[in-house]
């Protein structure tokens, strides 16, 4: 009678102890659910010590000798992975231009795309086939097909739909805006962070909101694509102030930027005005 009450005894322990095993996997399980539903509020925030970055393809020259063409991309070194932001609207001038600019191709690890127009896509097709083993972060909202074609190289596809950490020290805002999805990057340096931006079709303003959302640091410098050559002198006197408001202490305007912005940001920047063009190199160490 004592072997079959010890016995009895056992199996309810066990019992107990698969109940409360399973118990607390559904919790951890509702756990990750919030983290992943709360998105920016619990990804791990980590710097890197400066970047650089060197600006690819752009309608905005810099450098001599290097071609000029509607769109932007830019390489980013200095993080554990090796980045290509946006591809340019043309692969024979980017890659063209990389040549010339020393950047070899198969040495990039990721490439990052803000969104979808052709203007910042135009170059992937021609870039994969000099490197099909990056792995292509874009908007979850881009069309399948799109997706398959990258994937037709062999290429890995990463669907971004919240903020995330691409690697240590940079992150993506995660698709923001609702006509044209974009996203865009933030590099987070010990001096602050570094926002990318491919068009800014969102709103710049919202996108730096984001990101200082998401990473609760002060901003270094706003970069790219401002898509502001339809606004007014005011308008953009507006969104200069806002930026500056939320201290952002560097700008460099460029791409869709247009020329009126650009010489209202040099006004209003003077000095911590960076003038962005195809060839430009920024090393956050001298920021």
């Amino acid at each position: 009678m004592g072997k079959i009450l010890g016995l009895f005894s056992l199996i309810i322990i066990s019992i107990g102890l698969i109940l409360g095993i399973t118990l607390s996997l559904s919790q951890e399980k509702d756990k990750k659910g919030e983290i992943m539903e709360n998105g920016s509020e619990n990804i791990n925030i980590n710097k890197i010590k400066e970047t650089n970055i060197t600006v690819t393809f752009d309608n905005n020259q810099y450098k001599d000798g290097l071609k000029t063409s509607w769109g932007f991309s830019c390489l980013i070194k200095g993080a554990e992975k090796t980045i290509l932001f946006d591809t340019g609207g043309d692969d024979s001038i980017l890659l063209e231009n990389m040549k010339k600019l020393e950047i070899d191709s198969e040495k990039i690890d990721l490439i990052v795309l803000s969104h979808i127009h052709g203007d910042h896509i135009g170059g992937l097709d021609g870039f994969l086939k000099t490197n099909p083993k990056v792995y292509v972060y874009l908007p979850k909202s881009f069309p399948t097909s799109l997706k398959r074609n990258i994937e037709k190289y062999g290429t890995k596809v990463v669907d971004v739909q919240k903020p995330m950490e691409i690697c240590k020290g940079i992150y993506s805002t995660g698709e923001l805006g609702t006509w044209i999805i974009e996203q865009s990057l933030i590099i987070h340096t010990n001096k602050g962070m570094v926002v990318i931006t491919g068009c800014a079709h969102p709103g710049i303003v919202k996108i730096v909101e984001k990101a200082k959302n998401i990473i609760k640091d002060k901003v270094l410098l706003v970069m790219g694509g401002f898509h502001l050559g339809n606004k007014s002198s005011k308008q953009i006197e507006t969104i200069i102030s806002s930026l500056k408001n939320m201290e952002v202490k560097y700008a460099g305007p460029c791409h869709c930027s247009g020329d009126n912005a650009r010489k209202l940001f040099e006004k209003e920047y003077q000095k911590n005005y960076i003038n962005i063009g195809v060839g430009k190199v920024i090393n956050t160490k001298d920021l």
